[in-house]
């Protein structure tokens, strides 16, 4: 089989012909920390979270749902 210029095997740039179905081992990230609202709201309705000098409302609303502002 001929390859084009700067293509492995098969028509793949990494040679291993490896195409749609085939398998590789992906690094699963670590999962995200978990932090309960109750833990972050102390009893409060409302917080301000500081991430970048900038400053975020977070509120609970009158139906119990969360809401994050700038």
């Amino acid at each position: 089989m001929l390859c084009a210029e700067g293509e492995g095997r098969r028509g793949f740039p990494d040679g291993t012909g490896a195409g749609p179905g085939a398998t590789q081992s992906v690094p699963r990230p670590e999962p995200a920390a978990e932090i309960g609202s109750a833990r972050l709201l102390q009893g409060r309705r409302e917080i301000v979270i500081r991430h970048s000098d900038r400053a975020y409302r977070l509120r609970v609303t009158a139906s119990d749902k969360l809401i994050l502002t700038k």
